[in-house]
């Protein structure tokens, strides 16, 4: 038991003591926020244009209210985003496809080496005008069998 309430002490004695931070309000010593003051206003915003809490901006209460009614209406007059679209690069097998079986990989068609037509066939005529000679032939091969009988 007394082993336990010394660690716990010790743990309590390593922990760095907190530091209250300063308001930006105070020592700029600012008495009143305008909600046209936007440089300001961005101060007290994160990345993604939220309110920043407290504990971060080390407002009081009377400052952060202030504070929060300056941006909203600041967004409302059009001054200050809502919100900003992040745009990030997803890796393709990101967290909604972790449940999905991976499709196969699509084989890549060889490509054609033999394109500068020198060493390749002609193309097939679809609508038989090639097969016609040959029709053509077999028909008069029966024709010069009867000449012969």
């Amino acid at each position: 038991m007394a082993r336990d309430k010394k660690k716990k002490s010790q743990a309590a004695d390593r922990r760095r003591p907190v530091k209250k931070k300063t308001s930006i309000l105070s020592s700029e010593s600012i008495e009143w926020v305008d909600y046209k003051d936007v440089n300001l206003l961005r101060r007290f915003m994160s990345e993604r244009a939220k309110i920043r809490a407290r504990r971060v901006t080390g407002n009081n209460a009377q400052q952060q209210r202030a504070v929060a009614r300056a941006i909203r209406i600041a967004r409302e007059m059009a001054l200050l985003p809502y919100s900003v679209r992040q745009v990030t690069q997803r890796s393709r097998g990101g967290r909604r496809d972790r449940d999905r079986v991976p499709e196969p990989a699509l084989e890549r068609e060889a490509p054609d080496t033999a394109r500068d037509g020198a060493d390749s066939a002609p193309p097939e005529d679809t609508n038989g005008a090639e097969a016609a000679p040959e029709a053509a032939a077999e028909a008069a091969e029966p024709v010069a069998a009867e000449e012969q009988a």
